[in-house]
């Protein structure tokens, strides 16, 4: 049930060693949410030019969405599945906000599914296949912009949640600013790709901002830099070990 969370166990992980007792999820989990989303606009490009609809003609992408129509549909199908997935299984803490984490979460990750399931309009130039319908690209928006609209509220609200009775600490602040100014962005960038839509101009850089500030929330969330730091110092330990005879 959401609104009943259920028991934090203990983790062991090295990586979360710095989770609070009632974290149900822990920082792995919100590391691969945000590297998903970084990699998207990244990886979409590069196989676009990989795989180019035709040799002579490398198609330049109007939106994130419109990478569906071209040689890297799969890897674009494959991350927002990917995303939907560790989305729905995200649990959040096992406090009063628990139920909203897990709202959220699903809200999101069912938006990703649908974004991916349901293409948008294709680009000027390619030939929609059959089976497409206006209606498609409709419910493509619609998720889109929840999918959106859901990532601006874990960084301006559910992220920056604290205990009544919790002292902040100078890194919860630090890490309070980083999520607003992520959710700003995020909101910031809806905005900007609403009016270049709307002016028939590309959102593919709106988009990819939206989709940076996103990960940027998720992997700060997830301690992602003391993981890397923890990582750097177990593999500077094993290398320093002297080797058995």
């Amino acid at each position: 049930m959401l609104t009943q969370p259920p028991p934090a166990s203990p983790t062991s992980s090295p990586d979360d060693a710095r989770t609070s007792p009632d974290d149900l999820s822990g920082h792995r989990h919100r590391q691969v949410i945000g590297y998903l989303g970084l990699a998207l606009p990244i990886l979409l490009v590069q196989l676009e030019r990989l795989r180019p609809n035709a040799p002579s003609d490398r198609w330049q992408g109007t939106s994130i969405s419109a990478y569906y129509w071209t040689g890297a549909v799969s890897l674009f199908v494959g991350l927002l599945a990917a995303l939907s997935l560790f989305l729905l299984t995200y649990r959040g803490y096992a406090n009063k906000w628990y139920r909203y984490d897990r709202t959220a979460a699903i809200v999101a990750g069912v938006a990703a599914a649908v974004v991916a399931l349901f293409p948008t309009t294709p680009p000027e130039g390619l030939a929609p296949l059959p089976w497409f319908h206006a209606w498609i690209s409709v419910t493509h928006a619609v998720a889109a912009i929840v999918l959106f609209s859901t990532f601006a509220v874990f960084s301006l609200w559910l992220f920056r949640k604290t205990e009544p009775d919790g002292e902040k600490t100078a890194d919860k602040k630090q890490r309070d600013t980083i999520h607003l100014v992520c959710g700003i962005g995020i909101v910031v960038s809806m905005l900007w790709a609403f009016v270049a839509g709307r002016a028939g101009a590309s959102i593919f850089w709106p988009e990819s901002f939206a989709l940076i500030f996103f990960a940027w929330s998720w992997l700060v969330k997830g301690r992602a830099l003391h993981s890397v730091k923890a990582t750097l110092r177990a593999a500077t330990t094993a290398g320093a070990k002297p080797c058995p005879r």
